[in-house]
């Protein structure tokens, strides 16, 4: 079994405002142990299930550089740096047979939601596809989706748990906090947060067949609206963009992994 496991911060047990998780704060220097444990704990999961497993652990938060190496899973590959091929989703392929989310966090504009965005928390105030409004975790389980593999789990508060719920129906949900606000949050601790999760991994990956995650076949209209109009306008040096009105962009992707693609170039556009 070849297993990724995609971690972002934002969901991780102890994380609940901006300076925990932003490079140059005491603090984010202590969180960069919370999710190298808590990416320790899928790694140690997947093994229990399957002690023939390879996993590759991917950063999927700011620029890639989060976990701490040295005590990352020596079992484990870690794909680190930016940019990454796909970013989030380095390493996906028809060869995966299951991804686990970990750290994640809900869409940008969801209420009552620990640090809720949608890839640039400065840039991106929605992605659609197709009409239909996704995150990370939507977007993240749609391209697994296109290369046939089967988003197993995903951790952090709750949510996103109730996000996974719609983007990814039957997928197993690890609840490391209660969302209180945007900056606040009812809190499992660490270690507590680390044995659910490498308890729920064996479980996850055998169910993983049940799950049905959002999925695009074919061409798929790709929307995304950001905070300010002056946003898309390096955007629109791409032939075949249009912004079809003050803050929302428009592009007819030929299908879901260019339309994946675009949102993160779009992004990376607008923050300039």
């Amino acid at each position: 079994m070849r297993v990724l496991v995609s971690v972002d911060m934002e969901g991780i047990a102890g994380v609940v405002h901006g300076e925990d998780i932003a490079p140059g704060h005491s603090e984010y220097e202590r969180n960069r142990k919370l999710i190298t444990a808590e990416a320790n704990a899928a790694v140690r999961g997947v093994y229990a299930a399957d002690p023939a497993a390879q996993v590759l652990v991917t950063e999927a938060h700011a620029k890639f550089r989060n976990l701490l190496p040295e005590l990352v899973d020596r079992r484990a590959e870690l794909l680190r740096g930016s940019p990454k091929p796909d970013g989030m989703m380095a390493g996906l392929g028809p060869d995966i047979d299951a991804v686990l989310f970990i750290g994640y966090h809900g869409k940008a504009g969801t209420p009552r939601s620990v640090m809720a965005h949608t890839v640039s928390g400065s840039v991106v105030a929605d992605v659609r596809c197709d009409g239909r409004s996704l995150g990370e975790l939507g977007l993240n389980a749609a391209l697994a989706a296109h290369h046939g593999v089967a988003p197993a789990l995903v951790s952090g508060d709750d949510t996103v748990a109730a996000e996974a719920a719609e983007v990814a129906p039957g997928i197993a949900c690890v609840v490391v906090k209660r969302a209180l606000g945007a900056r606040s949050a009812a809190l499992l601790h660490p270690d507590v947060a680390c044995e659910r999760i490498e308890q729920a991994v064996p479980e996850a990956l055998a169910g993983r067949a049940a799950v049905r995650p959002v999925r695009f076949d074919g061409p798929v209209e790709l929307e995304v609206e950001v905070y300010r109009p002056y946003m898309t306008e390096h955007a629109l040096l791409i032939p075949g963009i249009e912004r079809i009105d003050g803050c929302t962009l428009r592009y007819q992707a030929p299908d879901f992994p260019t339309a994946y693609r675009l949102v993160d170039l779009i992004a990376t556009l607008g923050g300039i």
